[in-house]
């Protein structure tokens, strides 16, 4: 018996340094939101879903603000949907040494709203997202969270390394999830016309909550503590705002009403759809979101100037 556990202990001891080994190749091909659980912890960062991922480019941001390094800490309405797991999850990747950070939250009224068939806190979608359970935020390899929400197999990771090539959907150190699809306008409307499709069908389960507008207000004062806080609205295509407007009319007032209570700027950028190019109708194309994020950036300079 004590032979055979010795045997077999080597056995044990290989497949783990194989796994140690593989899980150093994890990247922003391994899947789209690995990254965001990998140091360092920030002083500056872009919050919520993937809007704002695709939409603010941290580097875009570092460059006109000087001395800063933001991070985008957005991943998408269905894991970081404003609420306590994903506050929870802010103050875990935030720099607890922060004092004069930069902190911009992006909203659109599905990041503030919830089906309606969920009663209770604990039947949200974000409870099963890695927001929920990770402890893990700046290490890398992040084996925490490899083990715990990496569900291929690890061949996977080596096999799709970004050294071969980067995916289309490729997360950036920095947050920033860079997007590459085809934007010919023909191919651009079959995606807008799926798209307005679906989200015909998603506000009919939708409602703004209560729950996430107080949670949003609860991350506001948590950041004002640590430095200076922005809303921003990220507009989609025509047609996408034509059915948010639709759904909640009175969302930019009520966004610029918690603004002027929590003393912080809001920048509304709704009535610009026909500026920028949108991959899918929602989210903004890459070339698109550098205009956007330059515009952001001036703005809050505009602000310090005050």
């Amino acid at each position: 018996m004590k032979k055979f556990l010795f045997k077999i202990s080597f056995y044990i001891i290989g497949i783990i340094a194989i796994l140690l080994f593989l899980g150093t190749y994890a990247d922003g091909n391994t899947d789209d939101n690995y990254l965001h659980f990998t140091g360092p912890k920030p002083s500056d960062m872009v919050m919520g879903d993937s809007r704002g991922s695709q939409a603010v480019i941290p580097n875009i941001l570092d460059d006109k603000l000087k001395g800063r390094e933001f991070n985008n800490f957005s991943l998408n309405i269905t894991e970081s949907p404003y609420g306590q797991v994903y506050f929870e999850a802010i103050k875990k990747k935030l720099n607890p040494d922060t004092k004069d950070g930069i902190f911009i939250l992006t909203v659109d009224p599905w990041n503030l709203s919830i089906d309606k068939n969920v009663k209770e806190a604990k039947d949200l979608s974000e409870n099963t997202s890695a927001l929920a359970d990770m402890n893990l935020y700046d290490v890398k390899p992040n084996y925490e969270y490899l083990l715990k929400h990496y569900p291929e197999t690890w061949f996977n990771i080596y096999r799709d390394r970004e050294a071969i090539a980067k995916s289309n959907t490729y997360l950036h150190q920095n947050g920033w999830m860079e997007v590459n699809v085809n934007v010919e306008p023909d191919t651009l409307k079959k995606r807008q016309d799926r798209k307005v499709s679906d989200y015909i069908e998603f506000v009919k389960t939708q409602k703004i909550s209560q729950y996430r507008l107080n949670a949003f207000e609860d991350i506001i004062e948590y950041l004002k503590t640590k430095g200076t806080v922005y809303i921003v609205r990220i507009p989609g295509f025509k047609g996408i705002m034509e059915i948010e407007n639709k759904y909640s009319p009175d969302f930019s007032k009520k966004i610029k009403s918690i603004a002027q209570k929590k003393g912080v700027k809001f920048f509304d950028f709704s009535q610009q759809s026909d500026q920028y190019i949108f991959t899918d109708g929602n989210h903004m194309y890459k070339e698109s979101g550098k205009v956007f994020t330059a515009q952001i950036a001036d703005s809050i300079l505009l602000d310090k100037k005050r």
